[in-house]
C-alpha cells in the first residue's frame, strides 16, 4: 500500500510552480546557461533544504518569504519567446504583397 501524502496536490503544484518561477527569473538575469547552471543548483539546494518542513505555519512563512524574494529580484524586462504573447513576432500582421487577386 502507498502511504498517504501529508500534502495535497495543490500544495505540490504550488511548490513546483514557485521553483520554476525562481529558475525562470534567474535565467532572465543570466542568459548564458553555462553561467546560469550553478545558480540553478543553488536554487535547488535551497528548496531541498526545506523539503522536510511539515508545520503549516512554518510553510506559510517560507512561502511568504520566497514570494517576497521573488518579487524583489524580478527582472524588469524578462525574456519572452518571440512567438509567445508579448514576444516580437506575436500577432504580426504581414502586409499582402500580392496586390489584387481578382
Amino acid at each position: 500500500m502507498s502511504s498517504a501524502s501529508p500534502f495535497s496536490a495543490a500544495h505540490r503544484f504550488y511548490v513546483k510552480s514557485l521553483y520554476k518561477r525562481f529558475l525562470v527569473n534567474s535565467l532572465n538575469w543570466t542568459v548564458r546557461r553555462d553561467l546560469w547552471r550553478p545558480r540553478a543548483l543553488e536554487i535547488r539546494a535551497r528548496f531541498e533544504l526545506n523539503r522536510n518542513v511539515h508545520d503549516p505555519r512554518a510553510l506559510v512563512a517560507l512561502f511568504e518569504q520566497a514570494e517576497a524574494e521573488l518579487a524583489a529580484t524580478a527582472h524588469p524586462d524578462p525574456y519572452i519567446p518571440a512567438m509567445f504573447p508579448g514576444g516580437t513576432k506575436w500577432y504580426v500582421k504581414v502586409a499582402d504583397k500580392g496586390g489584387d487577386r481578382y
